[in-house]
């Protein structure tokens, strides 16, 4: 369910790193932004996603399969984005009339794996690509600041852009739903926050988080005695 958020807070600070390093990723994406971490930083992030490996790559193929199911229903009219987070879809852009719109659905919801498909195409002309561009900067900026922010991970997020809309997608708990949208909605540029999440409680949460390693034991000293390690038999006098 989408719900419009004013700005709640004051306009956080971006950290230098953490704007460089999503700016570095976005400028390779195009239209819809779906911002995610590559090469070898994206591998290490991997592992600490709250999803599955295997549900992960399951998200790839579906957004994958999709896309091109999606041109060739289409005839490559429109600009339709396929967005997949723990094999639920969710469509954004835009589409020449209704029936488009209907196909588009139809088509991503006979991919293999898919439980959902959550339809937000709207009927119109395609964005431009000014707005795309911005776009792909609203989105480094949303995700700079989840990194920012400390009483968040901001790897268990997807962020989505569609025309100044920031989508929020991910596995988090209401707290966390409702800080990252707060943060979101106090970016310049962001004309409504959709908090697209599935929610899990406080307890699921730390199921899923990596187990501390325990503390290795102090060593302790050996004791004093009439032998002298490494002397060997002590004599008699």
């Amino acid at each position: 369910m989408s719900r419009r958020h004013t700005g709640l807070l004051t306009r956080p600070r971006l950290g230098l790193a953490a704007l460089g390093l999503v700016l570095a990723t976005a400028g390779t994406l195009q239209g819809c932004v779906p911002l995610v971490l590559g090469g070898a930083v994206g591998g290490a992030l991997m592992a600490t996603d709250r999803r599955t490996s295997g549900t992960q790559l399951e998200d790839q193929g579906i957004e994958l399969k999709g896309g091109l199911k999606v041109s060739d229903a289409l005839g490559g009219r429109g600009h339709v984005n396929v967005n997949a987070y723990n094999r639920l879809v969710r469509l954004t852009g835009e589409v020449k009339n209704e029936a488009d719109r209907v196909a588009a659905e139809q088509a991503v919801a006979r991919v293999e794996n898919v439980r959902g498909v959550i339809n937000e195409l709207t009927v119109g002309f395609s964005s431009s690509l000014t707005s795309r561009s911005q776009d792909v900067l609203l989105a480094a900026k949303v995700r700079a600041t989840l990194v920012d922010a400390r009483d968040l991970m901001a790897n268990a997020f997807k962020v989505v852009v569609e025309r100044g809309e920031v989508y929020l997608m991910g596995m988090v708990t209401e707290r966390e739903a409702t800080r990252a949208a707060e943060l979101t909605a106090s970016i310049k540029g962001v004309r409504r926050v959709v908090k697209a999440m599935e929610t899990i409680s406080e307890a699921e949460l730390a199921g899923k988080l990596p187990a501390t390693p325990a503390t290795p034991a102090t060593p302790t000293a050996p004791e004093a005695s009439g032998v002298t390690p490494g002397a060997g038999t002590p004599q008699q006098p």
